[in-house]
């Protein structure tokens, strides 16, 4: 079976795949995925996807830093060697387009197929964000226990 008569044909081999310039069903929405990176390459990446037309969120922190001379305000990722991905959940184009960016190690998977990110969690990041609050990452919560924020500028928000 050839290509073209694949396309035209979404019942056969590749059922569901999405094609580039192919009209997708408008109920389809995009989904967030965590994608690996070189570690202190997130900001070059994730400029040459938004070159690619690929929306991105690299939530960044502003750090205080010193040196003998000098202090300075570095923008720094909250999470070191992650930048966030919006695409189509079957959008092959798009993830191939990801894989072969410069600074790309992998999207996360788990049995082989592709993690997604809940969009609550992505919209708590950047309520964080935008309340300007000073914070550390805090290392020390079990893995998989569900906390609640019980007071302060994020009062409700759990994860």
């Amino acid at each position: 079976m050839d290509i073209a008569a694949n396309r035209r044909n979404p019942t056969s081999l590749n059922e569901g795949v999405i094609y580039p310039g192919e009209v997708t069903d408008a109920s389809a929405d995009k989904l967030w995925y965590a994608v690996y990176t070189i570690v202190r390459h997130e900001k070059t990446v994730n400029a040459l996807l938004l070159n690619k037309g690929i929306e991105t969120f690299l939530p960044l922190r502003e750090v205080l830093t010193q040196w003998k001379d000098r202090r300075k305000k570095l923008q720094l990722p909250l999470f070191p060697g992650y930048i966030f991905v919006r695409i189509l959940e079957k959008d092959t184009y798009s993830i191939l387009n990801i894989l072969n960016t410069r600074g790309v190690i992998k999207i996360l998977s788990t049995s082989g197929s592709y993690e997604t990110v809940p969009a609550q969690q992505i919209d708590t990041i950047r309520l964080l964000l935008d309340k300007n609050v000073e914070f550390d990452p805090y290392q020390y919560f079990v893995r998989g226990k569900e906390v609640v924020v019980v007071n302060g500028p994020l009062q409700g928000v759990n994860g």
